[in-house]
């Protein structure tokens, strides 16, 4: 297995490149539409052909890359069943593993963050989008978002795997990598040790966090797989890089 974690610095996100040697499948979960052609390189640096880009959920920090590398390269997108996204060639259900040349992921349906959050056991790895964070966890106040359900995926689901499991978020804000599931039931200050569902959810509740600068272009954009708008303010033509004159339809 060829692995290789990758970093977008505008919203601090974590794409994650998985390759398989016998096949030389590949594919990207979560790709961000700035860091594109980043992505690509590297895939073709390694010799491997681009079989899916996959995403954990509807993103509302960035653009997801999977139309423009479906475009590119003819790659198939991959998204939660539950989001019945029109764009999607795929559905990914809970319980029917994710096959990518000899390898597969397990998905895991994760809701919470938003409802149709899903994250991605691999192995001795879990990616989990931003359904449980290092020392942390994703916003509930947005997108179908929900305490109680987060609480659940996160102490009932994630935190049933072995305690050896990498953990592998979606974002991270102060330059740390991987965690595990044993250091999170620890550690995480949210739902970590003998944290309560109300102790959780008046957290969540009081967490005073501002509007999301780039959700009411992202969420628009990532459900139809990734399509930067055209009227983008200027403050905001980060988020969608490269593209920016070459605005998508």
């Amino acid at each position: 297995m060829i692995f290789r974690q990758l970093f977008e610095p505008v919203s601090s996100t974590y794409t994650y490149l998985l390759g398989c040697e016998e096949t030389g499948h590949a594919i990207l979960i979560d790709p961000v539409i700035v860091t594109l052609d980043r992505d690509l390189a590297e895939v073709n640096r390694l010799g491997l052909k681009l079989a899916y880009s996959v995403d954990t959920h509807i993103h509302a920090d960035h653009i997801t890359a999977a139309l423009e590398l479906k475009r590119k390269v003819g790659s198939k997108i991959a998204a939660p069943a539950h989001d019945r996204l029109p764009c999607a060639d795929i559905g990914i259900e809970e319980g029917v593993p994710f096959q990518f040349g000899s390898l597969s992921l397990q998905p895991l349906h994760t809701p919470g963050h938003t409802d149709g959050h899903f994250a991605y056991l691999f192995g001795d790895r879990v990616f989990t989008g931003d359904a449980l964070l290092i020392e942390g966890c994703g916003r509930t106040d947005f997108q179908n978002g929900d305490a109680d359900a987060l609480y659940e995926s996160v102490r009932g689901k994630l935190f049933s795997l072995p305690d050896e499991v990498l953990v592998y978020p979606a974002h991270d804000y102060k330059d740390r990598r991987v965690s595990s599931i044993a250091q999170e039931k620890k550690r995480n200050p949210r739902l970590g040790e003998d944290r309560s569902l109300e102790e959780f959810k008046h957290i969540m509740a009081n967490l005073n966090l501002p509007y999301p600068r780039f959700i009411d272009y992202a969420v628009p954009g990532n459900k139809q797989c990734g399509v930067c708008p055209c009227d983008l303010p200027q403050e905001l033509e980060k988020y969608c890089g490269h593209m920016s004159d070459s605005p998508q339809g």
